[in-house]
């Protein structure tokens, strides 16, 4: 069985597709490399922020869904992302960097060995960079080269995303049995897992907490997180291989800019299984990435009509010089 090759992408929700493209733009220095929608609910903004080329396991995606209320954390979600920087030292960047600009951030703390720096955006959703410093494992992506963030500072790509659990034992044997993950650190209820090659870029933490109250889904909150398969060929043994555990699951789906399968893993928590390919630069130049509503082949013919549904959003960056401070 091929093992999973580690994080590929996370989709979350936002209260405002304007907002979000600011934030991930001029605050955090990632890359919008594709402007679309949401397959399934084609009135709905789908935007992609990574690395430079969006390699796989560099993006973060959100869904802005009309009229959603807000969600609420708790237990039984997928609770926090990471993002991977170079080294401590651009911890030391982020904090001074979100002082300036009034981003609500912990501070500098200590979490299974690695530097990490938490904050949160205007819709309290829950982010976390971690250094690079003293990780192996899988390679991160190359920074966004004409952003507003000093290259040596910048946001490689994913880091470990946290889950918080009300029925550990349940999602411990879930995760290593079935998703061949391995259990590698405990610290006090949460429990870090690995898979592939491991490090940053292939892991899980999980918090087992039976106190908070359940969490509520909404904007503010994390839709699903994917992990990476190689190709076709390797995301078939997956799609054969878990209903045996007996898990529902959508079957293969096109997503057009990857190949995808989903099960839910647990109560609220959808995991999807994503092919690292063909990937965000088949339909636009490099140098204007993310400028223009992309949308898959199967529904080019609808775009008059996705194009009145959705309100235009000026995401053109080409043209603009960015400082980098």
């Amino acid at each position: 069985m091929n093992e999973l090759k580690g994080l590929h992408h996370v989709t979350a929700i936002t209260s405002s597709a304007e907002k979000n493209y600011e934030f991930f733009t001029y605050v955090l220095g990632m890359r919008l490399v594709k402007k679309t929608v949401n397959q399934d609910d084609i009135q709905t903004y789908h935007l992609f922020f990574a690395d430079d080329t969006g390699s796989p396991g560099t993006d973060m995606t959100f869904f802005d869904f009309p009229g959603i209320p807000k969600g609420s954390h708790g237990t039984n979600e997928i609770s926090k992302t990471s993002f991977r920087v170079p080294s401590d030292e651009a911890l030391d960047y982020w904090g001074k960097r979100f002082d300036r600009l009034d981003v609500h951030h912990s501070g500098i703390k200590e979490q299974f060995g690695k530097k990490t720096l938490s904050f949160v955006d205007f819709d309290d959703q829950q982010y976390q960079l971690i250094s690079d410093e003293h990780n192996e494992g899988v390679e991160s992506g190359t920074p966004w080269q004409k952003g507003p963030i000093p290259l040596e500072y910048a946001i490689t790509g994913l880091g470990p995303i946290f889950i918080r659990v009300a029925q550990f034992d349940y999602f411990k044997e879930m995760l290593e049995k079935v998703l061949l993950f391995k259990e590698v650190a405990k610290e006090g209820s949460t429990h870090l897992f690995e898979v592939g090659e491991g490090g940053n870029g292939a892991q899980v933490i999980v918090e087992h907490n039976v106190l908070l109250p359940q969490a509520r889904q909404g904007f503010g909150t994390v839709h699903h997180v994917a992990f990476r398969v190689a190709d076709r060929g390797v995301l078939n043994e997956w799609i054969d291989r878990l209903p045996k555990f007996g898990l529902q699951t959508s079957g293969y789906v096109d997503r057009h800019f990857f190949e995808s399968l989903y099960a839910r893993v647990a109560p609220q928590i959808l995991f999807e299984f994503a092919t690292d390919g063909p990937g965000f630069m088949g339909d636009e130049p490099y140098e204007t990435l993310g400028e223009k509503l992309s949308l898959p082949p199967f529904l080019e013919a609808k775009r008059e009509a996705i194009e009145k549904a959705v309100r235009p959003i000026d995401t053109e960056r080409s043209t603009k010089e960015f400082i980098k401070e």
